[in-house]
């Protein structure tokens, strides 16, 4: 089984969280969306919407967060002889979780000049790779038309505060969800916590866990608590812990400086 993703990937955090979990070997491999890899050729044929995390399991390949975890959950109760399904609960919270797209929000709280730096290098190495693959050239027109159409979606104000909006109810369900019980379907970690996680540490991330988490006591309980599970270290806490998420950040800004200085798309 092999996952291909990124650190910085919130959507290959889910997954990724779900891997650990259940203690589902895999082989790893990074593709990193901010230098452009995932819209390498070899990539691409695999999975044309270039997005991340995507799992291959011998012939089964698939790019669908939630895809990705109830195929996962299938493979455990297989190898288990368990019979048990994911309960409703659990997939309502997901579904949830899943409706937030974090893309938005997430680019409107990164500095304009980062931003456009890294879009704009972005899209150089989608018309390279153009070039390098002319018979791929329709889909990655689609990705160029995805990059100016996010760009546009940032200036408009109604849009971000959409976004903002909607994360804004989830946070407010699982407050209210964890008065309750321990975890947000129930007193034992779900899948559904495997996913909501990361958006935890997304927030973290953006220095915005004072003004989202922690003024909602149960849900900054909780994730304290979560970040004594092994699966957190090792797929957040490692990168992104103190000082370690200027480690990973700088590393990629240095990669992208001396990329562009040369020309190297």
């Amino acid at each position: 089984m092999q996952l291909y993703h990124h650190p910085y990937s919130l959507d290959s955090q889910k997954v990724r969280m779900v891997l650990e979990e259940k203690g589902i070997d895999y082989t790893s491999y990074h593709v990193n969306p901010l230098t452009g890899k995932n819209m390498d050729p070899s990539f691409f044929r695999m999975n044309p919407s270039a997005k991340l995390p995507v799992l291959q399991n011998g012939s089964h390949i698939i790019y669908q967060v939630l895809d990705i975890i109830q195929y996962l959950e299938r493979v455990t109760v297989s190898l288990n002889g368990d019979d048990n399904t994911v309960n409703n609960e659990v997939l309502q919270w997901m579904q949830k979780i899943e409706g937030w797209n974090p893309k938005i929000f997430t680019l409107s709280h990164v500095p304009n000049k980062y931003r456009l730096f890294v879009s704009k290098f972005v899209r150089r190495v989608v018309i390279a790779r153009m070039s390098e693959a002319p018979d791929l050239a329709g889909v990655y027109h689609a990705r160029l038309r995805d990059a100016y159409e996010t760009d546009d979606e940032l200036k408009e104000p109604d849009i971000v505060k959409q976004s903002e909006e909607k994360l804004t109810r989830l946070l407010d369900e699982a407050e209210m969800k964890l008065s309750k019980t321990r975890c947000l379907a129930g007193d034992e970690f779900t899948l559904a916590d495997s996913m909501f996680v990361p958006v935890l540490a997304r927030l973290s991330l953006l220095n915005l866990e004072e003004e989202y988490v922690k003024c909602r006591p149960r849900l900054a309980e909780y994730y304290d608590k979560v970040k004594d599970r092994s699966s957190y270290n090792l797929v957040i806490g490692r990168y992104f812990l103190g000082w370690r998420k200027y480690r990973t950040l700088l590393k990629t800004i240095w990669f992208l400086c001396i990329r562009s200085m040369f020309r190297k798309y």
